[in-house]
């Protein structure tokens, strides 16, 4: 008798029930902070094409901090230097967390979203690049802008729309983010800095080491912690390198395993938690006031932002080679694992998934600006590319996700299910059961 035959492997399969609970709240915070986002951009967009116009630009420009240390710096800056590293320390506990304990240290279940993140950002790369070829190097700075997904946007469409994602989706929604947060940091930090400073770099060693030995111990003391966060950050800006890097410095040196065996949340699981709702709720919207605030002007003005190679670059990026690069990865890895997608689930679902991916905000506004410069031409076309292409893609997705919304709301109605009432839905368990 020969040996057993091995299972198909799935893709999109429902995770265990500490898993998906883990990351319902993750997403349940995002929502909400998804939701500001969405309300501070639309302000920031409406105040800067108002009658009082003049005072969104004096708010925007003002000047704040220290001369001597170089942080004099805009509140458009501090938003996005200072607040964004905020954003970036939770993804960076997010990342180490996914790869520690999470799907990615799998290497089965990180091929897919690693995939489909890759492929999310190389192909609306390379169209961009191929619209502005013709542009020269002052439009083709901007390649990396079409490649970022937005995931508290992405679930603010969602809660808008009332659609009730499966976990599978939710769980490779938001690990596909996590992957293509790390390569937009990665793209940041190699690709747009303009200038290095050694000797500033090499200090900020020195307090990140310091506050990485403080939390290897366990330590939570925030008079201890915070000031070494703060001159890490400093130091890395005035190195040159953008400063929402040292974020996400800050957060790999937190550990996620508990030192002692037993239930509750490791170190960097209770640093989530303190500090997501901080950045969804504050720091990710403020950026967003500060970024959306483009003049459109009128039907002329919007007509040549439109006819423009960086705009238009940045809308078929978003809206064309975010869905090709994400479903055609999630393909290439079902066509060579022989792997085959859970039962429930069809390739529209991932479709619709790919189309919300679409959505580029916080972080492709971030690029844009290092790529062109705060409020230069070059940085108002973006503005404008990114809301459009943002905007299509969410139109997009709603219509696909809305048309498989009846079955996605009897899988939740599965998943919520918990006959026996001992506090795990039935079918977690009789997934364990299986396993």
């Amino acid at each position: 008798m020969g040996p057993p035959a091995r299972p198909t492997p799935s893709l999109l399969a429902r995770r265990s029930w500490p898993e998906a609970r883990r990351i319902g709240d993750i997403l349940r915070t995002e929502t909400v902070g998804g939701i500001l986002l969405v309300a501070a951009a639309a302000v920031g967009l409406l105040w800067a094409n108002s009658p009082w116009a003049d005072g969104y630009r004096w708010l925007s420009d003002l000047k704040v901090g220290p001369a001597a240390l170089h942080l004099d710096l805009t509140l458009h800056q501090w938003a996005a230097d200072g607040l964004l590293a905020i954003f970036f320390f939770v993804a960076g506990l997010e990342l180490k967390r996914e790869f520690v304990a999470g799907d990615l240290r799998d290497p089965r279940r990180a091929a897919l979203p690693v995939a489909a993140a890759v492929g999310g950002m190389a192909v609306p790369a390379l169209l961009y690049t191929s619209i502005n070829a013709a542009a020269g190097s002052e439009a083709l700075v901007g390649w990396a802008i079409p490649t970022a997904t937005d995931i508290a946007f992405a679930l603010a469409v969602l809660a808008v729309i009332s659609t009730h994602l499966p976990s599978a989706l939710r769980t490779f929604l938001l690990t596909l983010a996590v992957v293509d947060d790390l390569l937009a940091i990665t793209i940041i930090a190699v690709f747009y800095t303009d200038s290095l400073s050694w000797g500033p770099l090499a200090l900020a060693a020195i307090p990140l080491g310091l506050f990485a030995l403080l939390v290897q111990r366990r330590v939570r003391s925030w008079w201890l912690l915070l000031p070494l966060a703060v001159a890490t950050w400093v130091l890395v800006h005035e190195s040159g390198v953008h400063a929402t890097v040292a974020g996400v410095l800050l957060g790999f040196a937190v550990p996620v395993i508990r030192r002692s065996p037993g239930p509750g949340p490791g170190l960097a699981e209770h640093f989530e938690h303190r500090f997501r709702p901080l950045s969804a709720g504050v720091a990710v919207p403020i950026f967003a006031f500060f970024a959306a605030g483009v003049t459109i002007g009128g039907a002329a003005e919007m007509g040549a932002s439109l006819g423009d190679s960086v705009t238009l670059g940045i809308i078929v990026g978003l809206v064309v080679g975010k869905p090709v690069g994400v479903l055609g990865s999630t393909w290439l890895v079902q066509r060579f694992t022989r792997a085959r997608l859970s039962d429930d689930l069809g390739w529209t679902d991932v479709l619709g998934l790919a189309l919300l991916a679409g959505i580029g905000f916080t972080v492709s506004l971030l690029i844009g600006e290092l790529a062109f410069g705060e409020g230069s031409t070059g940085d108002e076309h973006v503005k404008i590319g990114v809301l459009l292409g943002s905007l299509l893609s969410a139109l997009l997705a709603t219509v696909v996700l809305r048309m498989r919304n009846r079955r996605y709301r009897r899988i939740c109605a599965e998943e919520e299910r918990d006959t026996d009432a001992d506090g795990v839905p039935d079918v977690y368990e009789s997934d364990q059961g299986r396993a």
